[in-house]
């Protein structure tokens, strides 16, 4: 039988902790939110009778705690930690693992872009039925798999785009030290068989580009630039691991005003690629109808 052992480790989020053990606990990757959630997980289910507890983490070697506002970390982390050591070394079980979803066979691969700062996650099944860009946490609240890659101290921003996942990273880490980490959570997620976007903001979505392309494609030169950019701009720029967007036609400067997402935001040769790429495209092909293409975001 193995000798659990536990260590605190703090996170960037003051309400989340990591009791970190030095043996493997779990296969995949688990967010329970509460003992409903965790009828497959006994251990989970013991956590939630600790009144302050709102969310549980097991993945590999380590459970996630999130805090409800009525504990500070400081006052209880050395029990919980006891509470786990006792636990796992009388032999009870994490994950009732035969019980779990079976899992889909689901491939990953990571995928580097012209943008030195963004990683682009690739899998072998369609994920989201349309694009999206989060650029925090509090923005990724009807995505559970973006929620989660926020929970990563270095993940700065997360693109969602039919099958694959865009991850913005600070400058705190290096893409050949997490690159791994990022791909193996990102496939056990998939696998799991998890909501990538949720229904509800699927359908909100839908209904918000049917508007939006009502509003902004009135006149016969903007619907000619959208045809462009959705033909011959827009699987170039996916391949990259980002997202243009037509955002509006200013007819008297002649001004074509897109919207960039994912790897092509803040990228050092997006600005080239605006100018010399679709600039130039859509001079030839609309003729004295385009000046200029300005990127509003950048």
């Amino acid at each position: 039988m193995n000798d659990y052992n536990i260590t605190v480790v703090p996170t960037n989020n003051p309400k989340i902790i990591k009791f970190e053990a030095n043996h493997f606990l779990a296969k995949g990757n688990y967010e329970l939110k509460n003992i409903d959630e965790a009828k497959n997980s006994p251990l989970a289910q013991q956590l939630f009778y600790l009144p302050f507890v709102k969310t549980v983490y097991i993945s590999g070697n380590f459970i996630a705690l999130e805090r409800f506002d009525i504990v500070e970390w400081e006052d209880v982390k050395d029990e919980v930690a006891q509470q786990l050591v006792e636990y796992l070394n009388d032999g009870q079980p994490v994950i009732l693992e035969e019980d779990v979803q079976k899992k889909q066979p689901i491939t990953v691969y990571a995928e580097v872009t012209p943008n030195p700062g963004v990683m682009k996650f690739v899998s072998n099944k369609k994920i989201v039925p349309a694009t999206y860009e989060f650029k925090n946490i509090d923005e990724a609240k009807d995505s559970p798999l973006a929620q989660e890659l926020f929970h990563f101290p270095f993940v700065k921003e997360v693109f969602l785009d039919e099958n694959y996942v865009s991850v913005t990273k600070f400058d705190i880490a290096e893409w050949d030290t997490v690159t791994m980490e990022v791909r193996e959570f990102i496939r056990d997620f998939l696998a799991g068989g998890k909501e990538v976007i949720s229904a509800e903001s699927i359908q909100k979505s839908k209904e918000t580009a049917s508007q939006n392309q009502a509003q902004t494609a009135v006149d016969d030169t903007s619907k000619q630039i959208i045809d462009i950019l959705d033909e011959y701009v827009k699987p170039a720029v996916a391949s990259d691991g980002g997202n243009i967007l037509f955002q509006s036609y200013e007819a008297d400067s002649k001004t074509v005003n897109v919207i960039l997402q994912g790897a092509c935001s803040g990228c050092p040769s997006s600005t080239f690629t605006l100018k010399n790429g679709i600039e130039t495209m859509l001079k030839n092909m609309m003729g004295d109808k385009v000046n200029e293409v300005v990127a509003i975001n950048g």
